[in-house]
């Protein structure tokens, strides 16, 4: 995110498979906002099935010049801004290419993210479009790239999915030419419902009160029904309600339209969706029709706007003093750790200890925001590789994280914290082990900090005792000294010994000597077995 000091103003962009959305808005306080400026440039990332995979040089040259105009934008009211990218770009074997080249020619940084975190932003945008904080409600976002859904109550996400099937790839597979025929239709829907067949059951189960659904597919669907109805369309749809029954009607004149004209013709139809239309409108419906959903409700808020209350909640967290993990990414990384039954108790505490070390070099390591929770989560999951083998857990570890469903987290970020938990131990970071070197420079010089201190906080706890209570840290020009305060008289002889053998990282990155004492004056060094 590029930043501004105390900014009053924010800008959020959807990097999105068929569409790129700014929007700006001004901070009002106690995580509210208004809305100031909104753009949309259709971009196509995902034009051609090939680009699904890898983005074409036309393809990356249209989505550079959207971001440098929203930069422009942006700028006129100082505002920091902050981009998300969703199916295209997570999915691109390029997307490496495409992020440098924005990064370059506009200078913002775009964080990608999973289809689980997806579904999570844009359950935070809808909160702030309807009042439906106190209810449990379903809802969908027919992308183009990828569809998601999610079912959550008071902010808390109960089910949160992502399926490829947004409107650009369902046309890509199924209606490649203008003209449409009721077997590719069927054949169309068959595919839809096997591939959301779970999804719509959590749904169906959930009691949702309202099922909602957000962005351009389903809002070009409800401005055509109000056409239908004969009524004006607003300038907001937010809040219109559509039955099931109207849609299978638009449908059936969708697909008997001969070609994109005819489609685009339709009274309220956004002619620059013409050829996605019978793809997007299939999908709506077999949605619908597998949630037995009698109607939907429209949310214009989505993923853009949930973008900028979550960056809202982050700062709001910074600026009050809030240096841990926040509640609902502490959650997530405790879920997965649960999930592989892990030492809970350990956990926590290297994460303590982790912590302690971290504030105190800070002076040294000045790392940027951010940081400082990626090691609580590394220190917190750096063992869960055990739920596989003992032997090479640490590489386990890294494996689990890397793959694991992580809400509230960027790619970015969930790949830093799974290096740092696999340098836990044994060898230090490599150029030659491939998940490292994939890591952007600045990333891993991240890593090699955090990892330092990660193996010296893991070494304090080598029995899972919780036998050191804390840690005074001292530094100068040339070393870093550590002292341990233990909870029992007993001397820390395991736990002394282990950080001793684990500092040579913290040696080399920090570029001092480390010691590693009790209180008492008990060194590593003096220990006898």
């Amino acid at each position: 995110m590029t930043t501004h000091p105390n900014p009053e103003t924010l800008a959020a962009i959807d990097v999105g498979t068929n569409s790129f959305h700014l929007v700006v808005v001004r901070l009002l306080g106690d995580r509210r906002f208004s809305v100031l400026v909104k753009e949309k440039v259709v971009v196509r990332l995902g034009e051609s099935p090939s680009q699904i995979k890898h983005l074409e040089e036309d393809a990356m040259a249209r989505g550079v010049a959207a971001m440098k105009l929203f930069a422009t934008v942006a700028a006129r009211t100082f505002s920091p801004i902050r981009a998300v990218a969703t199916s295209a770009v997570r999915e691109a074997s390029n997307r490496d290419e495409f992020i440098s080249r924005v990064r370059n020619e506009t200078g913002i940084d775009i964080e990608v993210v999973s289809g689980f975190e997806e579904a999570r932003l844009i359950y935070l945008g809808v909160l702030q479009a309807l009042p439906v904080y106190g209810q449990r409600i379903a809802l969908f976002d027919i992308g183009g790239g990828s569809t998601e859904f999610l079912v959550g109550e008071q902010g808390r996400i109960s089910y949160a999915n992502s399926f490829k099937i947004g409107a650009i790839r369902m046309t890509q597979r199924f209606f490649p030419e203008e003209r449409v025929t009721d077997e590719q239709v069927e054949r169309c829907r068959v595919y839809l419902h096997g591939e959301i067949y779970h999804a719509a059951e959590h749904i169906r189960e959930s009691n949702a009160s309202m099922l909602i659904a957000s962005s351009g597919t389903a809002q070009t669907y409800a401005a055509m029904v109000l056409a239908a109805r004969g009524e004006s369309v607003p300038e907001s749809l937010n809040g219109i309600v559509v039955t099931r029954q109207e849609i299978d009607e638009l449908v059936r004149r969708v697909v008997k339209a001969k070609n994109f004209a005819e489609r685009a013709a339709i009274p309220a139809t956004d002619p620059r969706r013409a050829d996605i239309l019978v793809a997007g409108g299939v999908t709506l419906q077999t949605i619908l029709d597998a949630c037995r959903a009698d109607s939907y409700t429209v949310s214009t808020y989505a993923l853009r706007e949930g973008i900028v209350l979550d960056t809202i909640e982050k700062h709001a967290g910074e600026s009050e003093g809030i240096a841990h993990l926040t509640d609902f990414r502490y959650e997530s990384v405790m879920k997965i750790g649960r999930m592989y039954n892990f030492d809970e108790r350990h956990g926590r505490h290297v994460a303590r200890l982790s912590l302690a070390i971290y504030d105190a070099l800070e002076p040294l390591h000045s790392l940027e925001e951010g940081r400082r929770e990626l090691l609580e989560a590394a220190a917190l999951l750096h063992d869960i590789g055990y739920y596989i083998s003992h032997a090479s857990h640490h590489k386990h570890s890294q494996y689990l994280i890397q793959n694991s469903e992580a809400l509230g987290f960027t790619y970015d970020e969930i790949a830093i914290i799974a290096n740092v938990a696999r340098y836990h131990r044994k060898s230090h970071p490599k150029n030659r082990h491939p998940a490292f070197a994939a890591l952007r420079a600045a990333d891993q010089e991240c890593v090699r900090f955090l990892a330092a201190i990660l193996r010296v906080a893991d070494g304090l706890d080598r029995t899972h005792k919780q036998v050191v209570e804390s840690i005074e840290t001292h530094f100068d020009d040339r070393t870093i000294s550590f002292r341990v305060h233990c909870s029992t008289d007993a001397v820390p002889t395991f736990e002394l010994w282990s950080a001793s053998r684990k500092k040579d990282l913290m040696e080399s990155q920090f570029g001092r000597k480390v010691s590693v004492a009790s209180l008492e004056g008990v060194t590593a060094e003096a220990l006898t077995f």
